[in-house]
């Protein structure tokens, strides 16, 4: 199979090391010629390789996704990109289309999908292991570099969006969001998204924060049910679940045993991408697909309204 990597930054030399390791040939473009770094097939356009390739990986800053996904999708290929799928709910929902009306595999770096963790806790809620779940929280947090092409929320608080929406198997109803520019340059550095999403058991309220300036890695999620309470450090190597069956003692809840989860280790990017291979070739249904890309999206985009409106918005 031959696969056309488009983008060698931060997260692209990432891609790269990890296609390089499977059983592809790889073409690789990005703008800058110094980061050709020995690649056997290199350009500095991706349309010099795109009739070549059988499928195409898309890691470029998020404004440039739907234009170059949308002419990947048109000439007839399948496409991975790098979240967010698009910067609008609506450049989204066109490039799902797209990909449905061609036939083509379009899939979304939606990578907490693919995480071992979040097998188990998906597994663990469609078994009711935590009975009518209240609440689920998300910190995506720590020292890093900010991105320039999108704030902590649409770069960060994204992933644990989609995640919610996949544990869940629900999208929001409604939307709260605010956020901050400490550091001057136009876009949010910390954000905090209130969501309430609707379930058959009841409506599950959930948060997710964002921000450059709390010290360490911080990757956690909390699921928190009736009968039980799950803790997932996703930013650890290993045994990234503790669990906490739930009591209620005078009135008040209470911790009852504590269990230390062993999930499969394995990094979730070569799962991701062995997805997408797996896809291309079977012509199934990504775990990801453009339509996750799309919901994730939709509240992204109620989020910044919210933002900006000081109000609670209703998801349409």
């Amino acid at each position: 199979m031959k696969i056309l990597l488009v983008g060698l930054g931060d997260w692209g030399s990432n891609h790269r090391r990890v296609l390089q390791s499977l059983p592809v040939e790889l073409f690789c473009c990005d703008a800058d010629a110094e980061k050709r770094k020995d690649a056997l097939h290199f350009a500095l356009n991706h349309r010099d390789f795109l009739n070549d390739a059988d499928a195409v990986v898309i890691v470029t800053p998020g404004p440039s996704h739907f234009a170059l996904a949308l002419e990947c999708l048109e000439a007839g290929k399948d496409v991975f990109v790098e979240k967010p799928l698009a910067l609008t709910a609506e450049d989204c929902r066109r490039l799902a289309d797209a990909a449905d009306a061609r036939g083509r595999i379009l899939q979304v770096g939606h990578i907490f999908r693919f995480d071992p963790a979040t097998r188990w806790l998906r597994a663990a809620l469609e078994a009711k292991k935590f009975g009518p779940v209240r609440m689920v929280r998300g910190r995506f947090c720590g020292f890093k570099r900010p991105r320039g092409d999108g704030g902590s929320m649409l770069s960060d608080g994204i992933h644990f969006v989609d995640l919610f929406n996949y544990l869940l198997a629900a999208t929001p109803r409604a939307v709260q969001a605010i956020q901050h520019d400490f550091l001057g340059r136009g876009m949010d550095d910390v954000s905090i998204l209130s969501l309430e999403y609707p379930t058959p058991a009841g409506p599950v309220w959930a948060t997710v924060e964002t921000d450059y300036f709390t010290p360490g890695k911080h990757r956690e999620v909390t699921v928190v049910g009736d009968e039980l309470t799950a803790v997932c450090n996703y930013a650890a190597a290993s045994n990234k679940i503790t669990t906490y069956e739930n009591r209620r003692a005078n009135g008040r809840s209470v911790a009852g045993p504590v269990a230390q989860i062993d999930t499969p280790g394995g990094e979730p990017l070569r799962a991701e991408l062995e997805a997408f291979l797996n896809s291309v070739a079977t012509r199934a249904q990504p775990l990801a697909d453009g339509w996750a890309g799309y919901e994730a999206a939709r509240v992204m985009t109620a989020a910044m309204e919210s933002a900006k409106t000081a109000r609670v918005v209703a998801m349409k």
